[in-house]
């Protein structure tokens, strides 16, 4: 596996960017807003458990994106 610290460094080769807040503004639906709360844990998980997060994530989702499907009229 190839380092991407020279051990004479102590500092990251790359820095880890800031994980972005999820706003209840910026998605307007309480239901979708709790469904992606679950993404604030992400950061402070190991990565290997990471797949099963996005996974459930993914599955709500479609879910509940998929309850006001449209009818085939063009109405909701």
């Amino acid at each position: 596996m190839t380092e991407l610290n020279h051990e004479h460094n102590a500092h990251p080769a790359q820095q880890t960017p800031e994980w972005p807040e999820p706003g209840a503004e910026q998605i307007g639906d309480p239901e979708i807003t709790s469904i992606v709360a679950a993404l604030r844990g992400v950061p402070g998980m190991p990565g290997a458990e990471h797949e099963a997060v996005y996974s459930e994530l993914h599955d709500a989702l479609f879910e509940a994106l998929n309850e006001d499907a449209p009818n085939g009229a063009g109405e909701a």
